[in-house]
């Protein structure tokens, strides 16, 4: 008897244990035909449809993003990814101006943002290249990611790329834009001072400076446009884009 009322609690179990699994799996592939959010339920969101949209999503993004960097004064006027005089040659600049040498400041860092403007122009065939070999799985955590998902994504994918492509684009810039001829007279008076004084002398990598930068103004902009289309349905120029990121709103 024992026996008996023992098989029928464990069938019980088992039986039970099968309905959790089944509504899982059933909530899951509601999960993924529907992109995460709620749709119409007579006409759910494919996978392909998915992936076309963040595609779709992310070429628009990033080229209004190289668009806007690479051209005169993408970096230069925009305040929120405009190069500064570099971090390590703070007591530099501040020496300079001390000597008088606010214009050369000036064009120094003018010519900082010259250099981010050119490099950018490298961008958009690596970050395309990224996008089209963006899977299910990816599209799927950079559509429920939340904002700045989708840059993310090609952070991951693409900054060592962007690196190499920039850092010769930048020589090559700071060379045209002639950058070292407002650096160098800046840099040479500041080691002079030191050497008179007994302070350190520096001669931060110019090249590398611009490079990182440069890159990470790039991904400020991709970043913004990532998130206003997420955002703002006005920003979804397409029916796919609406159809896929108006399925996050419901």
């Amino acid at each position: 008897m024992k026996k008996t009322i023992t098989m029928v609690f464990a069938s019980a179990l088992l039986f039970a244990s099968c309905d959790v699994v089944n509504n899982a799996a059933n909530h899951a592939n509601n999960m993924i035909n529907s992109g995460g959010g709620e749709t119409d339920s007579a006409n759910p969101l494919t996978n392909m449809e998915v992936i076309s949209g963040l595609r779709e999503a992310l070429n628009v993004g990033i080229d209004n993003s190289v668009k806007s960097t690479s051209i005169q004064d993408g970096f230069l006027k925009n305040t929120e990814i405009r190069l500064p005089f570099p971090p390590d040659a703070q007591k530099v600049k501040q020496k300079a101006l001390d000597f008088g040498l606010d214009t050369q400041v000036e064009k120094f860092e003018t010519t900082l943002n010259r250099a981010a403007e050119e490099a950018s122009k490298e961008a958009l065939p690596i970050f395309v290249n990224a996008i089209k070999n963006m899977t299910v799985e990816d599209g799927f955590a950079i559509l429920n990611g939340g904002n700045g998902a989708a840059t993310s994504f090609l952070k991951n994918q693409t900054k060592e790329q962007l690196k190499v492509a920039f850092m010769p684009k930048v020589k090559e810039a700071i060379s045209k834009v002639k950058l070292t001829e407002y650096w160098n007279p800046i840099i040479t008076k500041y080691n002079n001072a030191m050497t008179l004084t007994g302070g350190e002398k520096l001669n931060p990598d110019l090249d590398q400076f611009v490079t990182d930068k440069a890159i990470e103004g790039l991904f400020i902009m991709v970043e913004k446009e990532e998130d206003k289309i997420r955002l703002d349905p006005l920003a979804r120029v397409t029916d796919l884009l609406t159809r896929v990121f108006g399925s996050l709103n419901n």
